[in-house]
């Protein structure tokens, strides 16, 4: 396989032979490159199971066909996989970056990410988190000991970051264009938007559908990508997206009434962290030792629990600590 990669692949590409390691080595598989390998544990963890009940952008919607995290980070892996192999990247790197990217995220989405980063004094950033959670929470405190290209990608890939490899750079572009797309999708299920209310300047440059968008945004990346040292779109849709982007930000990320059980959620989950800060012994072992062990403060080990959390188990544990029961014999 590595020889095949080496052969085939771009020259632009990561190849597995040239990876820079892992955290702690160890003995190579015998039948699988070191993304495969990456890839298979992230898809084995159970931060990766946990993304099935963590809101991606509505809370609690009513329907079947809404997004979660999980399907959210599949439609990324896909859209990264596409380019990927358009453009002969290797496609086990970026796909293990874009399973992983959002191992880290809290429950109900960014309004519990923004409730943590407040109270914690030392923040709280979900790509920064899903790298921790790789690197040292998964397996009881073990982690995966991931590559240093899956990790980096892991780290950047929101807009404020840049991986250096360009499978990474891929993901980078896949998560927008994954959001942007399935968001309004949701949106327009749950009678927010219509496909009218895309601005007409926008829609005569990437389409008039979610899905002509969906594939504009894709072959515009691989064409102006294909054979250079870099991934990016050409002018007229890089600005297309931005507009995009901020039309969806007014209309559907701070719409109220798409919005408005978010306070909830923050309120719950800064309950949730003063009470766990106060009561650490409740906390799993492997999370409070590393306090002892490693001196961390507390504060990044109640984060790591509670934003470990997925929706239903944090309103569980809400009901449990802070609702009043009936009293019974």
């Amino acid at each position: 396989m590595e020889q095949w990669e080496k052969e085939y692949l771009s020259p632009y590409a990561s190849l597995s032979m040239n990876s820079r390691g892992r955290l702690r080595e160890e003995e190579q598989c015998d039948i699988r490159p070191v993304y495969q390998r990456d890839r298979d544990r992230i898809l084995h963890s159970k931060a990766f199971r946990r993304l099935k009940d963590k809101t991606q952008v509505f809370l609690t919607p009513e329907g079947d066909h809404y997004r979660t995290r999980l399907t959210h980070t599949l439609e990324v892996s896909q859209n990264a996989r596409t380019i990927a192999k358009a453009l002969r990247m290797n496609e086990d790197l970026a796909e293990a970056i874009a399973l992983g990217h959002d191992l880290g995220h809290t429950p109900f989405g960014h309004a519990g990410e923004r409730a943590l980063d407040r109270v914690c004094p030392y923040g709280f950033c979900h790509s920064e988190q899903s790298v921790r959670t790789v690197d040292c929470l998964e397996k009881d405190g073990q982690g995966l000991n991931l590559t240093e290209e899956v990790r980096d990608g892991i780290r950047n890939h929101q807009t404020k970051g840049m991986p250096f490899t360009l499978e990474g750079k891929i993901v980078r572009f896949s998560d927008k264009i994954a959001y942007i797309h399935h968001d309004m999708d949701d949106a327009i299920r749950g009678g927010i938007l219509k496909e009218s209310d895309v601005p007409e300047e926008i829609g005569e440059v990437i389409g008039k559908t979610t899905g002509e968008r969906l594939d504009h945004f894709i072959h515009d990346l691989v064409t102006t990508s294909y054979d250079r040292d870099d991934i990016m779109m050409s002018p007229p849709v890089a600005e297309a997206m931005k507009k995009l982007r901020e039309f969806m930000f007014d209309r559907v990320y701070k719409n109220n009434e798409a919005k408005s059980e978010e306070k909830k959620a923050e309120m719950l989950m800064e309950s949730l962290y003063e009470y766990y800060l106060r009561h650490m012994e409740l906390l799993p072992k492997h999370l409070t030792a590393r306090i002892e062990e490693y001196g961390e403060p507390a504060q990044i080990i109640v984060c790591d629990f509670i934003g470990a959390m997925t929706d239903r188990f944090a309103i569980a544990k809400y009901e449990e600590l802070f609702i009043p029961k009936s009293w019974h014999y």
